[in-house]
Order: structure tokens, then sequence, then C-alpha cells
């Protein structure tokens, strides 16, 4: 009997405690933020156009319940920046709960609440249903809706997003103490690099010298020990110069599925698009660098900006994106996805997590079923909403049809994707003969197992395994029989997790579809 096993992440989300907890999707918590001052947002507004990290102590009370000496502060690049300049009052917050008390968390243990602006999204749910998404594949935070209230007045509904820190790595890989990196620094921070570094672009893992300073400007160190630099500086050295080394240091396929879902929900204002971040890196405990995917709020075609082309992508642009974007004309500037496609056993892996993302989420409709149930969730809340910053009528309308904001136009989320879906189900690598895989079984005989799988149209069919998560999947190539069925023995020592990849001519299918976040266990 075989068992379907999903990562420790999956499982954590789908226990009873998580359905409760602060990031329910059916739930959208009221938040009271009180500051003694009455200045509060000028006080915000004066440290952080200062470059500075500090907070402004409050007293918070979500859902009834008090939390004392908390921590706030604004965050945010283009979120705060752009509405400030417009006079906006609906600025983002980033409170932390163990700021003067150290052992204090939020409901659920939380340390840190991110709370966005909803800025360039009109929908209101760009951000939740791609965090949705992420979810089946790869980990990603929790996201839902919150009102928020400050020194009692209704400030407007935010979003309301899981930070990736110390809680989240815990929970996802069972330790945090890895080298962990933030891809997408305070841009006033960026400091010019000092002479002798090569050019690079943003957070790209371009290799531009051995010198630890050379990436600061475009890289915060989150982890404690400064030897984490070492690990970043090897990775975009490898990344760029011995691309065949890269899986000694790089989790390809949590990249690649990056990478799939960027691409497939055209995520722009990412490592795929014109600045290359929002994302971070952390050391997983199997020695590998693994990026997290991070603020989806311009996902969808939200952002316009490609790195390529000048000027912004029109809505036929958005919707023909390109799943070969940077990779076709060999950007140096884009060495996780050039070095990695040009493999072709990779770019086939990689071929088939698009289809995947696609038919779990597009074919079917999945994703506007999703959008509207949270649409209907937060409508109440959007209407009363006095800060918002786009129309309750381009609240309603923008899930389907583009909305004119003043500098730009935000695409429909059914417009970009009714169009792009079927335009990629036409794409001929998904078309033609792929392999198909089924019955994927193991027999145990003493300290050996016996995998088998029946695979049609496959020109190799590969196993991926290992003891657990500490070590890194090990791939061999399984044996055909006359009957179509693959197999192959591998010592078992213990427990044992495995997955199969079905190698054809134009893509890889892998069993279970979502591997390696999902895969078969052997007690």
């Amino acid at each position: 009997m075989r068992k379907i096993l999903l990562s420790c992440l999956a499982i954590l989300y789908l226990s009873v405690g998580y359905a409760q907890s602060l990031y329910d999707a059916d739930r959208v918590p009221v938040i009271n933020i009180q500051f003694k001052v009455t200045d509060w947002s000028k006080s915000l507004d004066s440290l952080k156009t200062r470059g500075l990290k500090e907070r402004l102590v409050a007293t918070v009370e979500i859902d009834g319940k008090l939390y004392e000496g908390v921590g706030v502060r604004y965050k945010g690049n283009s979120s705060y920046k752009n509405p400030r300049k417009r006079n906006k009052q609906k600025l983002p917050f980033n409170l932390k709960a163990n700021h003067t008390k150290k052992d204090q968390r939020f409901e659920g243990g939380f340390e840190t609440l991110k709370l966005g602006n909803v800025f360039m999204d009109p929908s209101f749910v760009r951000e939740a249903v791609s965090y949705e998404i992420a979810r089946k594949y790869m980990p990603a935070p929790q996201c839902n809706f919150a009102k928020v209230y400050v020194n009692g007045g209704y400030i407007g509904l935010y979003s309301n997003v899981q930070s990736i820190d110390e809680k989240f790595l815990d929970d996802t890989y069972g330790k945090s103490n890895g080298s962990f990196f933030k891809c997408d620094p305070e841009w006033e921070d960026v400091l010019p690099a000092p002479a002798g570094c090569k050019e690079g672009e943003y957070s790209s893992l371009t290799y531009v010298g051995d010198d630890t300073k050379c990436y600061s400007g475009w890289y915060e160190l989150e982890s404690k020990d400064e030897e984490g630099w070492k690990d970043l500086v090897g990775l975009s050295k490898t990344v760029s110069l011995t691309p065949d080394a890269i899986p000694s240091k790089l989790n390809i396929d949590m990249t690649l599925w990056m990478h799939a879902f960027n691409h497939i929900l055209v995520n722009l204002d990412s490592y795929t698009g014109r600045f290359s971040h929002n994302f971070y890196l952390y050391r997983t405990p199997d020695g590998l660098m693994t990026p997290l995917i991070w603020d989806l709020n311009i996902s969808f075609g939200g952002f316009r900006l490609d790195g390529e082309k000048q000027g912004e992508l029109t809505n036929e642009e958005l919707q023909q994106f390109s799943l070969f974007s940077h990779f076709k004309n060999k950007n140096p500037k884009r060495p996780l996805i050039t070095n990695l496609l040009v493999n072709p056993f990779w770019r086939k892996v990689y071929v088939g997590h698009c289809r995947t993302i696609l038919q779990d989420n597009f074919a079917n409709d999945e994703y506007l079923k999703v959008a509207k149930k949270m649409q209907s969730t937060i409508k109440d809340a959007v209407k009363e909403d006095p800060n918002k910053l786009y129309s309750f009528d381009d609240f309603e309308k923008n899930l389907y049809k583009s909305i004119d904001i003043g500098s730009t136009t935000i695409i429909g989320i059914e417009e970009l994707m009714k169009a792009r879906t079927e335009s990629l189900l036409k794409h001929p690598l998904f078309n033609g003969k792929n392999p198909v895989v089924s019955d994927v079984n193991h027999v145990i005989s003493g300290t050996k197992a016996s995998i088998n799988a029946k695979v049609a149209d496959a020109l190799k069919v590969w196993l991926m395994y290992r003891q657990g998560p500490a070590e890194t999947f090990k791939q061999v190539e399984m044996t055909a029989s006359s009957n179509g069925v693959y197999s192959i023995s591998v010592d078992k020592p213990g427990a044992l997790q495995y997955y199969v990849i079905a190698e054809g001519d134009r893509m890889a299918v892998c069993s279970p579809e979502r591997a390696s976040f999902v895969f078969y266990e052997i007690k």
C-alpha cells in the first residue's frame, strides 16, 4: 500500500488548528491599533522616510484580544510611496508583537503581522488567490483580509499576509537556522557597490564578484550568521558560471515551480520581471538554497514590465506572455532562468509544472471560483472602506475587466487568464504524445524497496528518492519491461520518500504531479 505525503507545510495548513487560525480564508479579523499620540501617521512617516526600521509603540486588539507594547511601522516600497505622494491615508503596516515584550506573540504564535493596502489591485484578491494557488506546489504564506482601525477610526480593509520568518521556516522545514536572505531590499537603503564589483542587476543572482559587499545592496541577510553571505556568493557564482553544478547548491525543483508559477500567472513583480525581486532564499536542512515566493499583490498582470521590452506590456502581450521569457534571448542578467532552462531535462520538468498549474487552476476555472468566494467574503468590508485606493465599482469590475487607475491600466483577472488559458492549452508543448503515468506502487522485501510504475509514451523514466527532508532527492533511471511497467530496486534502511518522472520528447510528467512538494512515502 502506497501513501502520498504532502510536505510538512502542506500538512500543517490542512490541520484543524490552522483552519481556525488568524489566516483562515473565511475569517476577516478586526485589528484595532491604539497609539498614545494623535499624530501617529506623521511619526510613522518620519521613521519611514528616514529609512529607519524603528517602531512606534501601540496597543493592538485583534478580535477582542489585547496585545500591549506592539511595535508598529509602515512597510513597503511602491505600495507606501505611491499612495503617500497622493496624500492617501491607507498605507501598509508591519506589526511586531514582541517589540517590547520578548515572549509575546499574536494568536497562533505569530511574531509579525504584515498588512497590505491592496495597492495596484482594484479587485482586492490578486494576492490572496495567488497564494492559494502557490501553496499547492511550494511553501508559501497564508493570506486573508483584516479590517484595520487606528485610534478608533476605520482605516480600511487590508490584506493580511503571513510573514516569512523564523516561525514560517520552523513550521515548514523543522528548523530556522540556515542562511536566510530577503531578495528585495528596502530601496532607500541600497548603496552603490564598492569598486571592483562586476555589473549585475537587482537580486538576480548574477555573479558580481567574490567580495560579499558586492551583494549587500540587493540582498538582506535575515539570519544571524554573517557566514550566510558566503552561501549567497557561492550560489551566485555557481548559477552564473558553472550551471552543471547547480544541483549541489540549489533546490532546482522548487525553483522550477517558482518560475512556472510566475510565468503562468504573469507575475512580473518577481524574479521574472523588470526588478528581479520579491523572493526569499533559505538554506534548507538538505543543504540547498531554496527560493520562497513573496509579495504577490500585483500578480495576474498587475505589473506590466518584464525586463525585456522597453515600456509596459499591452493587454494582448500579457495574455500571450511567453513561458520562456529571458531564456529565449539568453539574458545573462537572469541566470536563474537561462542557466536552468538551458538544461533539456530541467526544461522538460518546467514545462510539465506549467501544464500542471494550468490544468489544476485555469482550465477548470477553479481560480475564478476561489476569487468570487473571496470577493463575496469581503464585499461589505470593501464597501465600507473609507480610504480604499479604488472605487467599489472598480472592485466589482476588475475581477473580470480592465480598470484605468490613471497612471496605468490594471487588466481584469478573467480577461487575462481566459484568453491566456485558451492560448496555452493549444501550445505545441502541451499537446501530442506526452507521457502518461499510472499505477505507481512499491513492494518491500527486507531492506529493499521495489518501485514500479506503468508509463506510456516516455523516452526515459526516473525515480527520485530520499530517506527524509535532511537529504536531497537522488535520481536513478528505472528499467522498462515488455508490458510498459518501469521498475527499480533501491535500498530502504528506514523511511523512504519518492516520486516518479516520466521524460517525454517535449515535457516531463511527475507522479504525483505536484512533486516534489507532494510525494509518495514508505514508512
